[in-house]
């Protein structure tokens, strides 16, 4: 490709995942669809309604990733989530740090930017407070402490950590396996035949692996023609990327601070953040139900900074939030995205604990 072609380019994949950004924005706020909402119907009301959407998203991401790898469309080992290094305490810890804090925050990141998105004040307070944690846990104050603690402490996986290649299987084969199987427990359930959970999954994980296309295939490059290098366009990782909020709010923040620096360009995960923003607006003004929302009172906003730097943290030390491993991470079949999922639920399930004993103590 020739150097002149390169802005033309950019343009396409960047308007395509601010696009694709809007749909999902619209998506979850239409549908409600949200992790920590999830845990909290099961855990207060015995409802799976949410998870089972959550579960759908999830069968067709993974369908959709590997689809295409399998088709030669995208490179499955050219995300972050499928390297060699299994930073196994890193996902555990900064898992329980986001889900704990998404819980004393109202909802993780993405759900934040969809509130935000419909009015609530109290969102714009908890996504500033968090990338600026974000920001300083991927190269600030608490970066130094991540790289001397739990970043020592990895497992080194040389065929990488994607599940076929340490099961030794066909990507394909883990993939139906997992999404049949995933389908199987969905269906089992009269919601789970529900054509609103359906709608809001598919939706959900089409849009992801949609993304990864935008990423991985629009945007990859054989040979750049300033380097002559391969590249993937418009990545802060410079790996191929898909739907993630906890480091793409960070950037949006310094890319807004720093405008006037050239060298802060516009990439697939800022223009998520706010196309998020966009289509959750957009949804609520169809809807009528957008609305103004601020704190009730100084504890109810000391809880949520505290959830803020939670997620922050958090978000940052596991590699990615709710959305990026739970979805985008899983479509890898990456099992540090299991884990740190896992973890994350975990997290949540102490954040309800917690709030509980909050207000009991009140």
């Amino acid at each position: 490709m020739d150097e002149s072609a390169l802005p033309a380019l950019m343009h396409q994949i960047l308007w395509a995942a601010f696009g694709l950004a809007v749909l999902f924005g619209a998506l979850s706020q239409r549908t409600r669809f949200c992790t920590m909402g999830a845990i909290s119907d099961i855990y207060a009301m015995g409802d799976w309604r949410r998870a089972r959407m959550w579960m759908v998203a999830s069968l067709v991401a993974v369908l959709g990733f590997n689809g295409m790898a399998a088709l030669g469309v995208i490179d499955p080992g050219a995300s972050i989530y499928t390297g060699p290094r299994l930073l196994w305490l890193s996902a555990v810890v900064g898992g329980l740090l986001f889900g704990f804090g998404m819980v004393l925050g109202s909802g993780c990141i993405s759900r934040n930017l969809v509130r935000l998105g419909a009015g609530n004040l109290k969102s714009l307070v908890v996504l500033v407070v968090a990338a600026i944690a974000a920001g300083a846990t991927l190269r600030g104050i608490t970066a130094v402490a991540r790289v001397a603690s739990v970043e020592k402490v990895f497992m080194e996986l040389p065929g990488g950590q994607a599940l076929p290649a340490l099961l030794n299987v066909s990507p394909v084969a883990v993939a139906a396996v997992l999404a049949l199987a995933l389908a199987a427990w969905v269906l089992l359930s009269r919601d789970g035949r529900s054509a609103d959970v359906w709608l809001a999954g598919v939706g959900a994980g089409a849009l992801v692996s949609a993304l990864w296309w935008v990423s991985g295939h629009l945007g990859f490059l054989p040979e750049d023609p300033r380097t002559l290098e391969p590249v993937y366009l418009a990545t802060n990782s410079r790996h191929m990327e898909s739907l993630s909020t906890i480091a793409p709010i960070a950037y949006a923040l310094d890319w807004v601070q720093m405008f006037s620096d050239q060298s802060k360009t516009l990439t697939l995960g800022i223009v998520s953040v706010f196309g998020l923003v966009a289509g959750s607006a957009l949804m609520a003004w169809r809807e009528r139900s957008f609305r103004w929302e601020g704190f009730a009172n100084v504890g109810d906003l000391g809880v949520h900074l505290a959830g803020a730097v939670c997620m922050g943290v958090g978000g940052i030390v596991a590699m990615g939030c709710t959305i990026g491993h739970g979805i985008t991470g899983i479509s890898t079949l990456s099992l540090g995205s299991f884990i740190a999922l896992a973890a994350m639920v975990a997290g949540a399930l102490l954040g309800l604990r917690f709030q509980e004993w909050r207000l009991d103590h009140a």
